[in-house]
């Protein structure tokens, strides 16, 4: 008893005097700043002009991805918390989200909250564009299943007038079929329960499905927005890849074909 009363008088000792130099300050929320603009609500520990550019350009990705999606439109709030310094950001991310990997952005869908973290970055538009797609599409639908979740915000973060072609991704995939040996498979893909087991090329190739659905002809964008519908209207169905075989019996096969075909230019 007398070793546990000493360690909690250290911890108390500890606290009091960790403003001073005994311990590192924490970083708070940014939350000096808070710049609501329809959906999205901006809080920043610097001044964000409400017609800033990236501002207009996310509140306008909401009728794109609901448009696209055949959604309907939510109200839901989606809070943006955007750091100015990246530093803080860091500290912040090690501190509330431990299990989280380091990265420029991220978002998280609690019971109460829609929230979008990031840091003003040379890539910040880049990055928003993807985090807040997602929460665009969790304020509309539910039970998203991981893969489609992220290969749509793939889409999405790609800027207007591109179509959703991710260029990059693209390239990737046809350097590694070509180079590699490697294949789609969308089985594989549905495996996936967290972000932290999906790799570089499981983006890339969840883009390229999702691109694939939405671009390659009415018949596939419907098999998706009817997928979505029943997602919403029920909270969960059968795997996507169970309709896309229906149409497809070799629908690996079919992405191949139809990535190595596709014109970048």
């Amino acid at each position: 008893m007398q070793l546990k009363t000493h360690i909690l008088l250290l911890a108390v000792i500890l606290a009091a005097i960790g403003g001073c130099r005994g311990l590192p300050k924490l970083a708070p929320l940014p939350t000096s700043h808070e710049v609501p603009v329809q959906q999205l609500v901006f809080h920043c520990d610097f001044d964000l002009p409400s017609d800033h550019r990236l501002v207009r350009e996310l509140t306008s990705e909401r009728d794109e991805v609901y448009h696209v999606l055949g959604l309907p439109w939510s109200d839901e709030p989606i809070h943006v918390y955007l750091f100015g310094d990246a530093d803080e950001y860091g500290q912040y991310l090690a501190r509330q989200f431990p299990g989280v990997p380091s990265r420029r952005a991220f978002f998280v869908e609690s019971d109460t909250e829609l929230a979008v973290y990031a840091h003003w970055s040379d890539r910040v538009a880049e990055d928003l564009r993807h985090e807040v797609a997602h929460g665009y599409m969790h304020a509309a639908v539910s039970n998203l299943p991981l893969w489609l979740d992220e290969g749509l915000a793939e889409y999405f973060e790609v800027p207007r007038g591109n179509g959703g072609l991710n260029r990059p991704h693209l390239q990737l995939l046809r350097d590694m079929m070509e180079h590699e040996g490697w294949q789609p498979n969308l089985a594989r893909l549905e495996q996936f329960s967290s972000a932290e087991q999906m790799q570089q090329i499981d983006y890339a190739e969840a883009w390229g499905w999702a691109y694939y659905l939405l671009e390659s002809d009415p018949d596939g964008r419907e098999v998706l927005i009817s997928y979505l519908a029943e997602l919403r209207e029920q909270g969960r169905g059968e795997p996507l890849s169970a309709r896309i075989v229906a149409r497809h019996p070799e629908p690996n096969r079919t992405l191949a074909k139809f990535l190595a075909a596709l014109r970048d230019d």
